[in-house]
């Protein structure tokens, strides 16, 4: 046998006992509820994952705990045994890199080198929540540069692990007189506060922010918040004023290797789209991005954990991810301003994800799954529900491809929303390929005409063509397709007069899904049985690491206690004599009723602020369990952000700091009876299970008396039970006056979808349909319909057509009905 033949059958053999001892434990879409991780504040989140010395390493972090917490430093073999270990000393950090030199891996405040020996850097010497770090300047093999949120900066000796103090972290300037730390205090260095990245190249450290204090950015999502700002060695630099996040190159967790010369790339956003930035030759460049998600909104800039760019290619094959508000992208490493081509949409995900990495042919992503305190995600939809009894997250295991495998890659952008521009001033452009279905909204609110020219960077090079131009009257807006041969990498906008104006794009590459729910979902009961086992949950606290469960039996619609269980870190569920957690959970977890209206047509919902907002009916079935609170209808599930379960949908709803309910975006239809949800060790766990199907399937947990029952999964499980659909409409036999505006009605992410008007005048009646492409507005006039007496309009909308919320209005009093479906 040759030599190569003898390595390769001693790696499959050792490859296979790593999956055979697996294997052995637990494991539900590749979470695996032994490695959760734990601790006794108000979150625990992923603060990074890399793999090193054999092993892979993870850290946790708190909320704001500057100066240490009982989060752990995680080592994980791979057979998947974790180890906590004893050198542990918390805080927040997320930080990461690999320093060549000296052979060792920075992650938190810990030094490991390449023999798994770990120093920790005490929070007394450098003290702060650790964010990033960068290569230093002047002295990279010898010192690494240190970040934290709160803009404390360090340089750090990499042999002897001596800190010295650049910039104080504001935590440490707000101290008590007693030592007493105030909350949630911030430097005055930079503009902004949250630190989010940090990186070093071309001579100057970068770092970005992606929040605001003070209570408007508390409550606002538009306002102006965050900066990314660079460092010469001297003095700071303020590059841009908005939200950024990841500050990053092509050298990824080693830093570049031609530091002078390669790029550097930031990524943030504001309230009307994503933005990529790059820095070379010695200056800024920046583009935008459509959303997937809103739910990362937030002035604040707490709902954004973490957004990155990691390579996750094979050894010597580059191969980067980036996420970004709930969109995985394929992001090019030849990225500069003169090279632009190659980001590409991918899927949309649901998992609140810290940081990811490669091992073992794997993809590990970092997650933030269960907070204690919720933060500011609280709503009358909810209720007055608990959060969970202890923090935890966990991390998830996919194959390489998994990026690729989720949820449509719709998304949405503007250039402009509702501003002034000068005449012939160029937009910023906006990524432009990568969709099959690609739509433009521009709404003129001049006085006059205005012209509208499309300009395309066909290949990425900066040099623009025009690819059409449209003219759009006074106080109107227009609808532009682009045919699939109107290609760019890029587009950008220019008028021919200053005017105020919005400027919307919307790109889907259309709906691969059926209506049918994989096998995975088999055992959860048809929202149309009389029988089901459900319960309501909740992850308790005093470190216990179990799920409690208030089990219901239903026979015959109605439920009766059938007593108290608890699943453990095994998977294990099993009935318990615990009368008082028993009584808490029945109390502090009642399904909340009334926190919406089921109609005739469609389900009102009226948020925190007042607002109304209509969305589609499923199966009939659902109306009477909506009604008696049978069924859960709003949870967070994933930190700071709910799933919102109504009428036979889930939805990823945004808090209401990031225009919650303006922009919902449906996950998927079914119709099931599914009774409570929540989230436990990285799984989201759902009742209502029917035990007589769900023998086979490994989803379905059944106590030994088969009187409880859960299903367990991940949540981006969900993308797997059905394309969206629903019926209904904001009219329905409706007493309207004449240019009265309806309620709005839920149109986007949904694919075939088919519109009737009606009416009972004796006359011709013109209906209206508005849109808004957004969320929170500009409203834009669509089409008109005239509508004979006695008789309807059917109308079909095509393929290409986007927008978020419609709405109608007719010329006289009637009664009238505007009703949709979503087949």
């Amino acid at each position: 046998m040759k030599k190569t033949n003898i390595w390769l059958t001693a790696f499959l053999l050792l490859l296979t006992l790593q999956l055979t001892a697996q294997s052995k434990k637990p494991s539900f879409s590749g979470i695996y509820p032994h490695l959760a991780m734990y601790n006794g504040s108000g979150e625990s989140g992923t603060g990074a994952v890399v793999p090193w010395a054999g092993k892979l390493w993870a850290i946790t972090y708190a909320p704001h705990l500057p100066f240490g917490s009982d989060d752990k430093l995680y080592e994980i073999s791979s057979d998947l045994t974790q180890t906590v270990r004893a050198e542990s000393i918390g805080g927040t950090p997320a930080n990461r890199m690999i320093h060549k030199e000296s052979n060792q891996l920075f992650i938190g405040p810990y030094a490991i080198d390449a023999g798994g020996r770990v120093r920790a850097i005490s929070y007394k010497t450098m003290p702060g929540r650790h964010t990033g770090n960068a290569r230093h300047l002047t002295n990279p093999a010898g010192k690494i540069l240190y970040g934290t949120m709160e803009e404390g900066f360090y340089e750090v000796d990499v042999k002897s692990l001596d800190v010295k103090t650049l910039y104080v972290d504001g935590n440490v300037k707000n101290l008590k007189g007693d030592g007493e730390q105030q909350p949630y205090q911030y430097n005055n260095l930079l503009p902004g506060a949250h630190g989010k990245g940090y990186y070093s190249g071309q001579g100057v450290a970068v770092f970005s922010n992606n929040g605001e204090p003070g209570k408007k950015a508390e409550q606002q999502f538009d306002v102006q918040s965050g900066s990314l700002s660079e460092w010469d060695g001297k003095n700071w630099k303020v590059v841009r004023r908005n939200q950024f996040v990841e500050v990053t190159g092509p050298g990824g967790i080693y830093g570049n290797k031609n530091p002078e010369t390669d790029a550097i790339w930031a990524t943030g956003w504001d309230h009307k789209s994503l933005l990529v930035g790059v820095r070379d030759s010695g200056k800024w460049t920046f583009f935008r991005l459509p959303k997937a998600s809103h739910a990362y909104d937030g002035a604040h800039g707490w709902n954004t954990e973490w957004p990155r760019i990691r390579d996750v290619g094979a050894v010597g094959k580059p191969d980067y991810l980036m996420t970004m508000h709930g969109m995985f992208w394929k992001f090019p490493e030849t990225f500069t301003s003169k090279n632009t081509a190659g980001i590409r949409p991918k899927t949309a995900y649901l998992k609140v994800i810290g940081d990811y990495t490669r091992w073992n042919d794997q993809l590990v992503f970092g997650c933030d799954d269960s907070a204690q305190r919720e933060f500011l995600n609280k709503r009358k939809a909810k209720g007055n529900i608990e959060g969970p009894g202890q923090s935890n997250s966990n991390l998830w295991f996919t194959s390489l491809n998994k990026p690729d495998e989720l949820g449509p890659n719709s998304s949405e952008g503007a250039v402009w929303l509702n501003e002034n521009v000068k005449a012939n001033e160029v937009s910023e452009p906006m990524l432009f390929s990568g969709w099959l279905h690609r739509t433009a909204w521009v709404q003129n609110n001049g006085d006059s005409q205005v012209t509208f020219t499309f300009e395309v960077d066909q290949s990425g090079n900066g040099s623009w063509t025009t690819l059409k131009t449209v003219k759009v009257p006074a106080k109107a807006a227009k609808d532009i397709v682009f045919a699939a041969g109107e290609t760019g990498e890029w587009v950008r906008i220019r008028t021919d007069k200053a005017t105020n104006t919005s400027a919307h794009f919307s790109y889907q590459t259309g709906e691969k899904r059926t209506i049918s729910a994989d096998k995975i979902f088999t055992g959860l009961s048809p929202v149309s049985d009389q029988a089901t086992n459900g319960g309501l949950l909740y992850g308790l606290g005093e470190n216990r690491r179990a799920l409690g469960i208030a089990a219901l039996n239903y026979q015959g619609g109605k439920p009766a206690d059938a007593g108290y269980y608890e699943l453990d870190g095994n998977m294990i569920l099993s009935r318990k004599q615990d009368l008082k957690t028993h009584g808490f959970i029945k109390e502090k977890f009642a399904i909340p009723r009334n926190v919406v209206t089921v109609d005739e047509s469609s389900v009102l919902v009226i948020d925190d602020k007042g607002r109304r907002w209509r969305l589609p009916l499923g199966d009939k079935a659902f109306t009477g369990l909506t009604n008696d609170g049978a069924l859960r209808i709003c949870r967070e599930v994933s930190t700071e952000r709910d799933l919102f379960n109504c009428h036979g949908t889930f939805y990823e709803l945004p808090a209401e700091n990031a225009d919650g309910f303006a922009k919902i975006r449906p996950v998927s239809s079914h119709k099931l009876r599914i009774n409570d949800y929540a989230s436990y060790r990285g799984l989201l766990v759902m009742t209502g299970i029917d035990p007589k199907s769900a023998e086979n399937n490994e989803h379905i947990i059944l106590s030994d008396d088969q009187k409880a029952a859960v299903w367990a999964g991940a949540i981006d499980d969900l993308w797997k039970l059905g394309k969206p659909t629903g019926h209904g409409g904001p009219l329905s036999n409706t007493q309207v006056k004449a240019n009265e505006v309806s309620d709005p009605f839920l149109i986007g992410f949904y694919d075939q979808k088919t519109l009737q008007l009606s009416h009972n005048a004796k006359s011709a009646v013109n209906f209206t349909m508005e849109v808004d492409p957004v969320g929170n507005g500009p409203w834009m006039e669509s089409k008109k319909f005239t509508v004979e007496p006695g008789k309807a309009v059917n109308f079909n909308f095509p393929k290409e057509f986007a927008a978020r919320w419609v709405r109608f209005k007719v010329d006289k009093d009637c009664q009238a009905s505007a009703l949709l479906e979503y087949r």
